[in-house]
């Protein structure tokens, strides 16, 4: 089973399918981890039948009644769990492993940091970074490929602009060579 995983996409209304989006159909599921940001962009996801996901702290009223704050399914013999915030920095996973440890998940994704992440212990816990608005990295997504209970996961680049920070360190970077 392959699965796509993004977040924090925040997709405006009327904007063109992000890049991204073109391998979709690749994907057995597509796993969201809230803030779609616009009901037009969640429906286009849903509209592939494939959608796992839960709402987030910028998604509009809509989709916050629509979609849970967590969600659990099962992917070949794994448990995924999936929520938007679940801690209160990215630097420190403590909280985020004792709530996969509640929810009873081998994998718990999250977002909501607009940065990747995969950290991998008892639990794997993976937040995909943003594709489109990205924090202190470049536009990221994560896929997950599960096999009999075998689990692989990449982070994969998007296009796009990373973050202004980053790109002015880059700057730096080619300027000092």
């Amino acid at each position: 089973m392959k699965i796509m995983v993004i977040s924090d996409t925040h997709i405006k209304p009327g904007k063109p399918v992000p890049q991204f989006l073109m391998d979709i159909d690749k994907y057995d599921t597509i796993v969201h981890a809230g803030d779609f940001t616009s009901f037009e962009f969640y429906n286009l996801l849903e509209s592939t039948g494939r959608l796992k996901a839960v709402h987030g702290n910028a998604d509009e009223q809509k989709i916050k009644d629509l979609l849970p704050e967590r969600l659990i399914f099962e992917a070949d013999g794994v448990k995924i769990g999936i929520v938007h915030e679940g801690a209160l920095s990215i630097n420190d996973t403590t909280a985020l492993r004792y709530l996969a440890l509640e929810m009873e998940v081998d994998i718990l994704i999250f977002g909501h940091f607009h940065r990747p992440l995969i950290e991998e212990s008892d639990i794997i816990l993976i937040c995909p970074g943003s594709p489109t608005a990205p924090r202190m990295a470049d536009p990221s997504f994560v896929e997950i490929n599960v096999d009999k209970g075998s689990v692989s996961i990449n982070i994969l680049q998007a296009e796009g602009h990373c973050c202004n920070y980053l790109e002015f360190l880059k700057k730096l970077d080619s300027n000092e060579k």
